[in-house]
């Protein structure tokens, strides 16, 4: 199924992957400070670790609608220049101030909001910019690649990070964050978009623009069924490995090491998935191949939950399945989304990922605690067919298509010209 457009040989241009090795840079800090703020954070209790969380997480939550609006307004670009350039002051202060008065509490948490208020301006430029830089054509493959080395570095940053707080601290971890953002930003200023556009005009006023990208969104029936199938998987297939795998570990008294090894299988079957997408190109009917892919996700967590010797395979096919729908939800939506939203729809999808993860860490999290971990999972897998079914159900999803238009059939080219923009 992967590979059916036939037109992923060509290579990604040089600015793309110049841009990427600078934002695997500053994925890498980033993951890297938030471990040093978590672990800063412990040292004065649970109460404050959980308030410096919320400093992070409530702050992007409530901005990343405004942030994605300004992101269209004024340009990704601008906008993730300005950003690294606040970051970088920021960071370097947190350095700075930490170095003399050590993890303060209140230090922390200013940390923490500075960080959650970026990111929701951020996070939306960033995501529209691999379309900005490659187009369209070679988007999937890019957006692979991205994915790919995302993954890749979060291997690399527990361990990173646990080295760096031991032997630099938060001082020393804050100043390496620093260095990642004084990159990024040298490069983004080196960097122009073959791809890009112009800013959007906007209506003159921002609340309404902001809420014409929410409309947008809604009225659009691909990016609605894009948006509400992520939403669901948000909710049901995130917290697994995270939340619900290590307690299924503690109940059937796995060692760690053979936890650890779950948590590479799942890896593993989304590397696997997310190279050959590199290497061949998505397939050219996204929408149905991300609904199959979240039927493959669904049938991984079944046997997880009720199969624990065959905890491995499940892992792998759970890893499989969430690579096949994230490696051809974020092209579909993105190539979905007017040119004009780009920042916000990247924003609502942030968005309504966030909130349906937040809502549904509580939930599985008290029903495993009241009925096991396994009936929290089997109920994540019941979810997930239900989700995927839902996906190949919706037509507009099923029948989304992102071929040439050449080979197209004849009614999909004339409602497809009819929708561009002259």
């Amino acid at each position: 199924m992967i590979g059916s457009q036939g037109r992923a040989t060509s290579p990604l241009p040089r600015m793309y992957y110049l841009w990427l090795a600078g934002a695997l840079a500053s994925v890498l800090g980033d993951a890297v400070l938030y471990f040093a703020l978590g672990w800063a954070a412990a040292t004065h209790g649970g109460a404050v670790a959980g308030l410096v969380l919320t400093a992070i997480n409530l702050p992007r939550v409530l901005l990343l609608i405004v942030g994605g609006t300004v992101g269209d307004r004024f340009g990704a670009r601008r906008v993730m220049i300005a950003g690294d350039a606040v970051m970088l002051a920021g960071t370097t202060l947190l350095a700075v101030v930490s170095h003399h008065v050590g993890p303060a509490v209140w230090l922390l948490l200013a940390t923490g909001v500075l960080v959650g208020v970026m990111d929701a301006f951020y996070l939306p430029a960033s995501g529209s910019m691999p379309l900005r830089l490659v187009g369209k054509e070679a988007l999937p493959r890019a957006l692979a690649m991205r994915q790919g080395g995302a993954q890749l570095v979060t291997f690399v940053a527990g361990p990173l990070g646990g080295a760096l707080v031991a032997t630099v601290g938060l001082t020393g971890t804050a100043l390496l964050n620093a260095a990642t953002f004084a990159v990024i930003l040298i490069i983004l200023i080196v960097v122009r978009p073959v791809f890009d556009i112009p800013p959007a005009k906007g209506s003159g006023s921002f609340v309404r623009d902001a809420l014409d990208g929410v409309g947008t969104g809604m009225k659009d029936p691909v990016l609605r069924a894009a948006l509400l199938v992520t939403g669901g998987v948000a909710g049901f297939l995130l917290p697994v490995v995270p939340l619900l795998l290590p307690l299924l570990a503690r109940e059937e008294r796995w060692s760690a090491g053979w936890t650890g090894l779950l948590f590479g299988s799942q890896s593993l079957g989304l590397l696997g998935v997310t190279f050959v997408v590199m290497v061949r190109g998505a397939n050219s009917r996204p929408g149905l191949t991300a609904g199959v892919g979240v039927l493959v996700a669904a049938v991984g967590l079944g046997v997880l939950g009720s199969v624990p010797a065959a905890a491995v395979p499940s892992a792998v096919l759970l890893g499989m399945g969430s690579g096949l729908f994230a490696s051809h939800i974020g092209p579909l939506v993105l190539m979905s989304a007017p040119h004009s939203h780009l920042s916000r729809m990247q924003a609502l999808l942030t968005l309504v990922q966030s909130v349906s993860l937040l809502a549904m860490n509580n939930v599985l999290g008290n029903t495993a605690r009241l009925a096991g971990p396994a009936t929290a999972i089997l109920a994540c897998a019941a979810a997930m067919a239900v989700t995927g079914t839902a996906a190949l159900c919706s037509r507009a999803l099923r029948t989304a298509t992102t071929a040439p238009p050449a080979l197209r059939p004849p009614e999909e080219q004339s409602v497809t010209a009819a929708a561009e923009p002259a």
